[in-house]
């Protein structure tokens, strides 16, 4: 942060939101962990279909799975906010979550034993499934030398406590900078450390086009590219809630890539199979998944906005 070019006025509305990051975190640490997890699934699912994004969940919905009723959906959009508070709720006590705790179920956890054994580093890849920051803390207690990208918080001073928490349990978290191709994943892979990165969200720039439950959605080619590049495999894995904040990781087989000859169909195939992989978890347990984000593109939502006014 360049103090040159932030406003006293923004760096202290800066510094007060931290010191409401520093409450809300000693308070929920106060509480036992099963504890705090309820409360906050109970308050976003009270909440949470009172604001704007809940109407937009709703649509995604519409557009993943038409053929559901309205009950249906209802029921899936208070299971997401539970989902979704829970999680908020449960970050500031990510430590009393790792594997270790008993608190996590592996499903192959050899897989990961394998890969921390072998020394070769792979491309890790998920979406943002139940607790996401979960996976993280399994991946680097299975011992496996990996940096985990995620999107820097706005406030530098709340970003800062983030990266220091995870640190202290050994998630080495970094924001790349410079896009798809990031210099600091490609340091990385070039030294035998793995990286994981979340590739369910919407990324129109450099994005390449997949299909997602029957439409195009626009995918970062990042990891596929990566692979290819240090003929290394893309490696899924998955967080389910098992029952309050227990949870069960799933390691699946890995994503081998094919070299053609032709780069650019690799990457599209590579593409094409995460973005594969991601639906498929979404359909097994929807209520999990973060419904709450733009993910088609804008003219799916205007073909919904046409047929409800027609209906």
């Amino acid at each position: 942060m360049s103090d040159k070019r932030i406003s006293f006025g923004q760096d202290l509305v800066w510094r007060l939101e931290a010191v409401g990051f520093d409450v809300f975190t000693f308070l929920f640490r106060l509480l036992p962990v099963d504890a705090a997890s309820w409360l906050g699934g109970a308050a976003a699912r009270l909440i949470g279909p009172l604001t704007k994004t809940h109407a937009l969940a709703d649509q995604n919905l519409r557009l993943a799975f038409p053929e559901k009723d309205e009950a249906w959906r209802k029921w899936i959009l208070g299971e997401q906010w539970e989902c979704n508070g829970r999680t908020v709720a449960e970050f500031p006590m990510m430590d009393r979550l790792l594997p270790s705790t008993g608190r996590v179920e592996m499903v192959n956890g050899e897989r990961l034993a394998e890969i921390a054994k072998g020394g070769k580093p792979v491309v890790f890849v998920s979406g943002h499934f139940s607790n996401w920051e979960v996976m993280p803390a399994a991946i680097v207690n299975s011992g496996i030398n990996c940096e985990i990208t995620y999107r820097a918080a706005n406030n530098p001073y709340v970003d800062k406590r983030i990266r220091d928490s995870r640190f202290r349990y050994g998630v080495r978290l970094f924001a790349p900078k410079g896009g798809d191709g990031a210099r600091e994943m490609l340091e990385a892979l070039g030294k035998g450390v793995s990286v994981a990165l979340m590739n369910d969200q919407k990324f129109n720039r450099g994005g390449v086009a997949a299909p997602f439950f029957g439409r195009p959605v626009m995918a970062a080619p990042g990891p596929t590219r990566l692979a290819l590049r240090f003929d290394t495999v893309l490696q899924p894995m998955c967080v389910q809630r098992t029952k309050g904040a227990r949870f069960r990781v799933v390691v699946y087989e890995p994503i081998v890539l094919e070299k053609t000859g032709d780069r650019t169909a690799d990457i599209e195939e590579g593409v094409r199979r995460i973005t594969a992989f991601v639906e498929d978890r979404v359909r097994e347990r929807p209520e999990e998944w973060f419904w709450v984000h733009r993910r088609w593109p804008n003219e799916a939502y205007a073909e919904l906005e046409v047929q409800a006014s027609d209906g």
